[in-house]
């Protein structure tokens, strides 16, 4: 082999394993910049809050205590370990730290997405993947669990894809993986359900005498995972409360993430679905049985809720990822292990380079730029004056749930749907939307309601202006407050001078 030969396959090697590196670089450098838009969601506030009781009681929550209408209820946090995190970080670094979280989370998916797609097509083309995948992702980058699992999903996916495209089981040595996705957040179940699907690609392309020996391994694998993702500090209860939000029927329709995807206008998810479909018939693209089943499930689960359409844009890929590598084949020298060590010394070089430069960018941004969280989640001024009057019992709007227990405001309601319960939260929305305001009187007096905060442009103000034995004491563009009156139609309470 000549000299020049053998630079070239050195050359090939330091940027193939650059390239995931650079991904994910450049993703982390985006999303800290666009870093305001990863806090909008006020779930953000009662992770961050159940995160900081933990590190202070050095224990996990077993029932609810921040609100008025289920206190006692039981209650575990199946993203414990993710929101300990959020809570370290907030503690840092204010709100940067979250924002600083998040981004890493996003960065460390790209970066395996794009490594694990690398072995099977072209960097170019494992890139163009990503970057579909984040932007089809990326109306649900918010600072919350979900995203620190992101990562875990990923890896363990494509390590399962990888075994079945090999025909052979998966190491018992990745099972840690799903007990780490187990305590950072409850979409682990999906990592569970897919291992049936791949594991049959396995045994149907495996060979005639090996298929059984092989489906018994997969199926040993499957109880173990199952197995490990008890793993907590919860153990089998992880599994119970893991599941126990998708028994909320109908309510899964009201809340935007659990809502089915809307084309009632051209969104990125729509154009991804026409081009997939384009791609199957223009390249004639033929899959096994199982890999259809996995994208027509993963497609499924994206229309149901809109919630799932990242694992939809990162996983899709994944199980296309050996189809395309035999439809768009690239060359690979018979020389890999050329000038090997040469080749990770400018490796590694180059990948503390790439995590100086991102980390030096951080600090430098972070040198003139605060974070904050959207004001419409924050109805500050609102809840000063409660705190002032005095409530007790006060029936917020369900987005300001979060806030409220940011700051040991007893809630009626916070983004916990599945503590609360289908029926419950179903009644506070259609009360508070207009869609059925003769509960509202109702719910107010089982509860005990003093006072009320709800959303200025929503229709539950209007009808409290209506409803007698309540006035409207404050206003602004965020939220209204309303108070019982007394007999002579004053307020029940006012705030001190």
């Amino acid at each position: 082999m000549s000299l020049s030969f053998a630079n070239s396959i050195a050359a090939q090697s330091r940027a193939r394993a650059l390239v995931p590196l650079c991904a994910g670089a450049g993703t982390y450098l985006f999303f800290l910049y666009v870093g305001d838009t990863l806090l909008q969601d006020s779930d953000s506030f009662w992770q961050i809050k159940i995160g900081q009781w933990i590190l202070d009681h050095g224990a996990l929550p077993y029932t609810d205590f921040y609100s008025f209408t289920r206190t006692g209820a039981s209650w575990i946090s199946t993203s414990w370990l993710s929101q300990v995190l959020f809570a370290f970080s907030y503690a840092q670094w204010d709100w940067a730290g979250p924002v600083m979280l998040t981004a890493i989370g996003m960065a460390l998916t790209a970066a395996v997405f794009v490594y694990l797609l690398d072995a099977q097509i072209e960097a170019p083309r494992a890139v163009l993947f990503a970057m579909l995948a984040l932007l089809l992702s990326i109306h649900h980058v918010l600072a919350r669990p979900h995203i620190l699992a992101l990562p875990v999903m990923v890896a363990w996916v494509g390590l399962l894809m990888s075994a079945a495209d090999r025909r052979a089981a998966p190491s018992w040595t990745w099972l840690p993986l799903i007990a780490l996705w187990a305590n950072l957040h409850g979409g682990f179940v999906l990592g569970l359900a897919l291992i049936g699907p791949i594991s049959l690609e396995a045994v149907e392309h495996a060979e005639k005498g090996q298929r059984l020996s092989l489906f018994v391994r997969w199926v040993l694998f499957g109880i173990a995972a199952l197995v490990a993702s008890c793993g907590t500090p919860y153990g089998w209860r992880t599994l119970m409360g893991a599941t126990n939000i998708l028994g909320l029927g109908e309510l899964l329709t009201l809340i935007f993430e659990w809502m089915p995807a809307n084309f009632a206008s051209f969104t990125a998810f729509e154009g991804a679905l026409l081009g997939l479909i384009a791609l199957g018939y223009y390249r004639g693209l033929t899959l096994s049985a199982p890999r259809i089943f996995l994208i027509l499930f993963l497609t499924w689960s994206a229309l149901t809720h809109v919630r799932s359409i990242e694992a939809f844009a990162f996983l899709v890929p994944l199980v296309l990822a050996k189809p395309l590598g035999e439809m768009f084949p690239r060359q690979q020298p018979d020389a890999a292990g050329a000038d090997r060590w040469p080749a990770r010394y400018v490796t590694v070089t180059g990948a503390l380079m790439i995590l100086a430069a991102s980390w030096t960018t951080t600090a430098l941004y972070m040198n003139h730029h605060r974070f904050t969280f959207t004001m419409t989640q924050t109805p500050v001024a609102a809840a000063d004056l409660l705190e002032k009057l005095g409530a007790k019992r006060i029936f917020n709007a369900y987005q300001f749930g979060g806030y409220l227990i940011s700051r040991d405001i007893p809630v009626y309601i916070d983004g916990r749907a599945e503590l609360y319960g289908e029926k419950f939260v179903i009644d506070f929305f259609k009360a508070t939307e207009g869609k059925k305001p003769e509960l509202l009187p109702r719910l107010l007096e089982e509860s005990k309601i003093d006072a009320t905060i709800l959303v200025a442009d929503a229709p539950g103000p209007q009808i409290l202006d209506q409803l007698k034995g309540w006035k409207r004491i404050y206003a602004d563009d965020i939220a209204v407050v309303h108070v019982r009156e007394n007999a002579d139609g004053a307020a029940a309470a006012v705030p001190p001078k």
